[in-house]
């Protein structure tokens, strides 16, 4: 995925300027987390990511296409070829098993019919969760949950994936699990994208981009662990801004959730 110079401004009176136009490439492959404190812009990057809200300015290129040359029938649809969203909130049908819950995000996909099933046993095989196929979402715990949604975001077998807050409702424990399968998912060579205010999660990411009052900057992967002592607002005087950053700023100066699938 690439910014260049996008940004996003919701119109006023007054205009709300939520995404400041910045310039990020994220490789095949990567791990990044985004951080920031509550309102400071990472729901706006998500949306923008994810093709769920189109960016009023600059280009973002998803596996290098232009996703601005795109009808909205176009974007709804590359969208769900190459986008896997993973959400604080785990948003499974309660009636439905495991397998079902992983099936239905492929129904309006080209999936056939035939297929969806062995494709939602497969990922949920992956996550380690082939004991719990005929489960329904009450009888597994946080953690099993939320490897149910990130099955169902895998079946797709996307290019990107994007999770927001991830952790958001485990306990320490499950959210290791989450945190190791989303290692192992990068060391497999997924690209995956965490938005989070959680230092000890961006902490497990090879880059941590940091978003404040909409603005995007990058400080070195090996400043993460250092900067879990500080809190996720403050300030910061050691921003890199060398691949993130406001598309007019100088070289050298540091300058919103989609439903459920089903």
């Amino acid at each position: 995925m690439e910014f260049r110079g996008v940004g996003l401004t919701y119109p006023g009176p007054p205009p709300v300027h939520a995404l400041r136009p910045c310039e990020l490439s994220v490789d095949v492959g990567e791990f990044v987390a985004v951080v920031g404190p509550s309102g400071s812009g990472k729901s706006t990057f998500l949306n923008v990511a994810g093709l769920l809200d189109a960016p009023t300015e600059g280009t973002y290129l998803l596996d290098g296409i232009d996703t601005a040359a795109l009808s909205d029938a176009d974007r709804t649809a590359l969208r769900g070829r190459r986008i896997g969203f993973v959400f604080q909130a785990f948003h499974l049908m309660p009636h439905r098993s495991a397998t079902e819950n992983v099936m239905l995000s492929m129904v309006y996909s080209a999936v056939p019919r035939a297929e969806r099933r062995t494709r939602a046993r497969d990922a949920l095989q992956r996550v380690g969760l082939a004991h719990r196929f005929d489960a329904l979402p009450g009888r597994l715990s946080g953690g099993e949950r939320q490897r149910v949604a990130i099955a169902r975001a895998l079946a797709g077998r996307p290019s990107l994936l994007l999770c927001d807050e991830p952790t958001g409702n485990l306990d320490s424990g499950n959210a290791e699990t989450v945190l190791a399968l989303l290692g192992e998912l990068h060391t497999s060579g997924m690209t995956v994208v965490v938005i989070t205010h959680d230092r000890d999660v961006a902490a497990r990411a090879g880059r941590t981009v940091t978003i404040r009052d909409g603005i995007l900057s990058e400080q070195p992967a090996a400043d993460a662990p250092a900067a879990d002592a500080r809190r996720a607002d403050a300030p910061r005087d050691d921003v890199r801004p060398a691949d993130v950053r406001p598309a007019d700023a100088p070289r050298d100066g540091v300058h919103r959730p989609e439903r459920d699938p089903a």
